[in-house]
């Protein structure tokens, strides 16, 4: 079994893999850069014990980190609970796909594996849009070039700014509005945020297919990924797992 992992600004999140089957991939953990290996440890055995498997039966675990400042810890965690050194996501593994951007290691790693997880099960010409902290446009073409990307503030983000800036607006949840006529400031907020963003985002995607044809796939992924895809009639495909998938498909390349 491989245990993959990717470590946000927000949330670092756990996948299961038995061989190619994707079993786990909903456990998910708040990233804080002052726990300590032992904490993190005993996450990872509550992970084990959620998904109902041993220590014994992990054969590999596979990090991708966009948070630098927690690796030290987080990397000894896994070390004591599986007794396995894990392999990290870096510039230097073959990803199976070609990063073609001026300067590639400055390219956050999680943006990688999503286009690597995308390009082996979708194929090439794709956008793929990663909706977290930030959302990312991440663009492979058919031969598997890695070639241009956008990167905007987060929806959550936007809504979490817009509430502590200001003196008297609240926090929101993320949903679409009941009417686009709102009459009150919660509704407002709600109605704005949302339709702002949907708006933006298909935009986007008519911008891309300008370009790339409009033949080009749209993949999402990421934890408010599901809302919008409903709302954003250009995306194809919402794969909530896509980044485990690229991180298996690494994994494979390099082992």
């Amino acid at each position: 079994m491989l245990v993959a992992i990717d470590i946000g600004n927000t949330n670092i999140t756990i996948g299961l893999f038995d061989g190619d089957d994707l079993l786990k991939q909903n456990y998910r953990i708040t990233t804080k850069v002052r726990r300590t290996s032992d904490e993190y440890g005993l996450m990872l055995q509550q992970f084990l014990m959620f998904a109902n498997v041993t220590r014994d039966e992990i054969d590999d675990v596979i990090i991708s980190s966009v948070v630098p400042k927690v690796m030290h810890s987080f990397k000894n965690g896994v070390m004591k609970v599986f007794g396995i050194e894990p392999i990290l996501l870096n510039p230097n593994l073959n990803t199976g796909i070609n990063i073609t951007l001026e300067n590639p290691r400055s390219t956050g790693l999680d943006r990688i594996a999503d286009c690597a997880g995308a390009y082996y099960h979708h194929g090439g010409n794709i956008l793929v849009i990663d909706f977290g902290t930030a959302t990312t446009y991440n663009y492979v073409d058919k031969d598997g070039n890695f070639s241009s990307g956008l990167i905007s503030v987060g929806i959550e983000t936007a809504a979490s700014a817009l509430a502590s800036n200001t003196s008297q607006l609240p926090e929101i949840a993320i949903k679409k509005p009941e009417k686009i006529m709102a009459t009150n400031t919660h509704e407002e907020m709600e109605a704005g945020i949302f339709y702002l963003y949907v708006g933006g985002v298909d935009y986007i995607i008519s911008e891309y297919k300008k370009v790339a044809g409009d033949d080009m796939k749209v993949i999402t992924t990421g934890g408010l990924g599901r809302v919008l895809c409903e709302h954003v009639k250009q995306i194809d495909v919402y794969d909530p797992g896509l980044i485990f998938k690229g991180l298996k498909v690494i994994y494979d390349y390099n082992k």
